[in-house]
C-alpha cells in the first residue's frame, strides 16, 4: 500500500494528484473508486453523468481529518479517470431516451413506430452493456483484494458491481439511503432504469439476502405491494414513519439501532444523494421534499460499524451538477466519509 506517513494534509492540494489531493496510484491504494458517467434513463433532471469530475475537483477542498477515523485516509484512496467512451455512449442513448419519453408521454403507440421500437431496444441493451462492464471492471479489482466503490452517475450504475460483491463476499445486505424505492420492474419501458436498480438486484443477485431502505418518501402502489409481499426481504423505513416516531418522542439513537438490527452481517451501502434534504443536494435528478441531515445518515453508518458488521462496498449516486459547486462539495464530503468507513471496516 502507499506510504502516506510523510504526506502533509495541511498543504495545498496538488491538482495533479488524485482524489482528495492524495498522491496515490491504483496499484498502491487500498480503495479504488470507479466513476460511472451514466444517466441514460433519468426521468427529471439531468447532469449526474458529469458528477464524478465535479466531485473530484471539489474533493481537493475536503479536510483529511475525520475525528472518528483520523488515519483512514492513510490507507490510500484512488479514483480512476472517467471513461470517455462510457460518457459518450450515455450522452447518445440519453438523447434517444428523451425522444422516446417525449413520444410515449403523448400517448402514442410504440409498436406503431419502428424508430421508437429501435430506440427502446437500444436503451435497454445499453443498460445490459453497462451492468456487464461494471461487473467486469469491479470483479478484476476485487480479485486483487482491492476495496472498490462506485461513483455515479444515476442509480442504475452499480448493478454489475453489486453482483461482483456477492461473488466475492457471499451473502450480504444492502442499506439503501434514498427518497425512492427503486423497486419497479420497468420504468417508462426501460428495464435498467434508475427506478429499477433494487428490483434488478433482488432478482439477479442470489447472495443478496435483505434490502433495508431508509428515508423513502416517493413510491408507487406497485412498489408498496412489492414490499408488503417480500416476506421481510425488503424492510422499508418510510420518511413519514420515521418523522412520526420522532414526533412522538423516540430518539434518533433508538431508531438507528432498530434500522441496524435488520441488517445482516455483511453490509453494502447504496447512497442516493436525494435521500438527503434538498438544501444539501439542490440539483439532484429527482428531488423530493423531506429527507435527512447529513449527520443523521453518518450516525447510522457509525452504528453499523459499532455493531461489528462488515461494510463490503458502497455506491454514491445522483449528485447533480450546477454552476455553483455546492452539489459537488456535499458529494465529495459524503464520498470521503464512505471511503473512511469502508477501509476502517477492513482494518
Amino acid at each position: 500500500m502507499v506510504d502516506l506517513s510523510t504526506y502533509d494534509p495541511n498543504s495545498v492540494s496538488n491538482p495533479n494528484n488524485n482524489i482528495f489531493g492524495l498522491p496515490t496510484t491504483e496499484d498502491n491504494a487500498k480503495l479504488v473508486i470507479i466513476p460511472v458517467p451514466w444517466e441514460v434513463t433519468v426521468s427529471y433532471g439531468a447532469g449526474t453523468a458529469r458528477a464524478p469530475e465535479s466531485i473530484l475537483k471539489a474533493s481537493y477542498q475536503v479536510d483529511l481529518f475525520d475525528p472518528e477515523m483520523p488515519d483512514a485516509w492513510k490507507e490510500g484512496f484512488f479514483m480512476r479517470h472517467t471513461d470517455r467512451k462510457i460518457l459518450m455512449k450515455s450522452d447518445y442513448l440519453r438523447k434517444e431516451a428523451e425522444l422516446y419519453i417525449d413520444y410515449i408521454s403523448k400517448g402514442e403507440d410504440v409498436n406503431a413506430n419502428q424508430f421508437m421500437c429501435k430506440t427502446l431496444r437500444e436503451v435497454n441493451e445499453g443498460g445490459i452493456f453497462l451492468a456487464e462492464w461494471m461487473h467486469e471492471q469491479t470483479k478484476v479489482l476485487l480479485e486483487k483484494d482491492k476495496l472498490v466503490a462506485v461513483l455515479g452517475g444515476d442509480h442504475s450504475a452499480p448493478l454489475g458491481y453489486m453482483k461482483a460483491i456477492g461473488e466475492k463476499y457471499g451473502d450480504f445486505g444492502i442499506l439503501q439511503i434514498d427518497a425512492h424505492c427503486d423497486l419497479r420492474d420497468t420504468y417508462e419501458g426501460f428495464k435498467h432504469s434508475h427506478a429499477s436498480i433494487m428490483f434488478n438486484a433482488l432478482k439477479e443477485i442470489p447472495e443478496l439476502q435483505r434490502l433495508v431502505q431508509v428515508g423513502i418518501r416517493d413510491y408507487s402502489q406497485v412498489e408498496w405491494d412489492y414490499i408488503k409481499n417480500s416476506n421481510y426481504k425488503v424492510i422499508t423505513y418510510f420518511d413519514r414513519e420515521i418523522k412520526k416516531r420522532q414526533f412522538e418522542g423516540e430518539s434518533w439513537k433508538s431508531l438507528t439501532e432498530d434500522i441496524v438490527s435488520k441488517l445482516p452481517q455483511q453490509v453494502y451501502i447504496s447512497f442516493d444523494i436525494d435521500g438527503l434534504d434538498r438544501k444539501l443536494c439542490p440539483h439532484t435528478g429527482t428531488p423530493v421534499p423531506g429527507g435527512f441531515e447529513l449527520e443523521e445518515i453518518f450516525f447510522i453508518f457509525k452504528k453499523v460499524l459499532e455493531s461489528g458488521r462488515k461494510i463490503v462496498g458502497f455506491d454514491l449516486s445522483e449528485v447533480g451538477v450546477s454552476d455553483s459547486d455546492w452539489n459537488a462539495n456535499v458529494g465529495a464530503r459524503v464520498l470521503f466519509k464512505l471511503c473512511n468507513l469502508l477501509v476502517t471496516s477492513h482494518s
